[in-house]
């Protein structure tokens, strides 16, 4: 059980501020703990209508930003939604006024009765999360999954109760506004270069993610990846023991470190305690999602199971059961020899040199979109070695041209005409792949619907070529 429980309840009267998704679920949790709730956003007031409608039917106030200030007086907190950023205009009005700003994950935990694993990371945070509440439910366990992977964690947290567990996909926008949060079990699978259009360096970025483990204590755990240089620099004695709990390390090799490691092609345990013959737990042919960086995101999860005590035949089990996600390296087409792969939810370059890693085929990339401040040099490199040919969409075409072989390269101004490109580009034995390494929200209200787009048009070429 969390010992921060309580709180945002008849008590209280707080401010919402941004009606995303995240937003509307702070709304409706709060409203139903009692509390009086306000709600601001910014945005054009007739894209608001519907939210608006939703939030003052269960008794929500909209507050025009214009207004803040008649409200001030009244609010005892504010809560605030990870799209908005903490330099806003909004935030700094509200924090002018002595308001306290929580994050929602914030005030998710300190509702929360149940124990929570909290993972973050550049790339594989949705696969991983998912995994690892699929292999705390085959330990028999009710599991609640929200944050960053697409339904607000302040609504698992709601209903979790203490047998339970809780885990969440958590993003850097998220942990920048925590106070006490708090996770049992804290997780960072790798750091790489993005929303460098929000923050001004690497280090910036990182330090964000840092925070998940900020508030732990020594009956906590942390899990990290060794492999990777800025999570694995944290094992460096000389990094300052940053890490204020047990910390469990995995890798592709075993060091003196690495609790969690493959040998012979099989992921294998070395009991930090007891017993220290190593165990093995799998091998890596029964992991059922493609790419090496997936071995990374299992064994990532495997640890997480392991250090909450699962038995590591129940995780095999689990592991063997998942599936891979939508817009996650998911194949959607075949047509006369060529396979279609939507990797929709690939918005940052890491994710792309992962996803073109994964294949020995020859590749035609569909790739671009808005740029989130980050470097393309060196996705550029593994395109020019991994891709027969790209396809380039969106604002940051010009800026991806730039960096890979331009006798290789196409233009499309719609999903539709990028795959028809690439479906002439390619031959039988071919992999047209969708991986953006780019936000959508140019041509797209969001990868899903980037990701649903080319699963039409890949499909349409199957009717075509019937």
């Amino acid at each position: 059980m969390n010992g921060n429980i309580g709180g945002f309840d008849a008590r209280e009267r707080v401010l919402v501020i941004g009606l995303g998704r995240s937003g509307l679920a702070s709304c409706a949790v709060l409203r139903a703990r009692g509390a009086s709730v306000y709600a601001t956003d910014e945005k054009d007031p007739a894209a608001l209508a519907d939210a608006r409608a939703a939030i003052e039917r269960a008794g929500v106030r909209f507050v025009p930003p214009g207004d803040l200030e008649k409200v001030a007086g009244e609010l005892t907190s504010a809560v605030l939604s990870p799209g908005i950023p903490l330099n806003g205009s909004l935030v700094r009005r509200v924090q002018a006024a002595r308001i306290p700003v929580f994050s929602e994950i914030e005030v998710a935990y300190r509702i929360c009765k149940a124990p929570i694993v909290a993972l973050t990371g550049t790339k594989g945070k949705t696969t991983t999360t998912a995994l690892i509440g699929e292999l705390f439910r085959h330990a028999g366990f009710t599991t609640h999954v929200g944050g960053n992977i697409g339904n607000a964690l302040i609504t698992e947290t709601a209903v979790a109760e203490p047998e339970d567990w809780v885990v969440a996909e958590v993003s850097s926008f998220q942990l920048e506004s925590i106070r006490s949060f708090k996770p049992r079990i804290s997780t960072i699978l790798n750091i790489s270069p993005d929303h460098l259009d929000r923050y001004h360096s690497m280090d910036e970025y990182a330090e964000a993610k840092f925070r998940i483990f900020a508030n732990q204590s020594a009956g906590d755990a942390f899990v990290g990846n060794l492999d990777d240089p800025i999570v694995g620099a944290l094992a460096d004695p000389e990094a300052g023991n940053r890490i204020p709990c047990r910390a469990y390390w995995f890798g592709r090799t075993p060091r003196r470190l690495t609790t969690l490691y493959v040998r012979n092609e099989r992921i294998t345990y070395a009991p930090p305690s007891g017993d220290p013959r190593p165990v093995e737990v799998m091998p890596l042919d029964e992991i059922p999602l493609l790419g090496a960086h997936n071995v990374a995101n299992v064994m990532a999860a495997v640890l997480v199971g392991l250090t909450a005590g699962i038995a590591p035949d129940v995780l095999r089990a689990g592991v063997r059961a998942f599936r891979p996600l939508p817009h996650r390296l998911q194949t959607v087409a075949e047509v006369d020899g060529v396979i279609y792969v939507d990797d929709s939810k690939s918005t940052n370059p890491g994710s792309v040199i992962a996803a073109l890693e994964t294949f020995d085929a020859p590749i035609v990339l569909i790739a671009g979109g808005r740029a989130k401040g980050t470097d393309f040099a060196a996705m550029g490199e593994v395109v020019k070695k991994r891709a027969k040919a790209v396809v380039l969409i969106g604002e940051a075409a010009d800026e991806i041209s730039s960096v890979v072989d331009p006798a290789r390269t196409a233009r499309a101004a719609s999903m539709d005409e990028a795959v028809a490109i690439a479906r002439a580009l390619a031959t039988s034995g071919d992999v047209v792949l969708l991986s953006p390494g780019c936000a959508s929200f140019d041509m797209f209200g969001s990868a899903e619907a980037r990701g649903d787009a080319f699963a039409r048009a890949a499909s349409a070429q199957a009717v075509a070529h019937g």
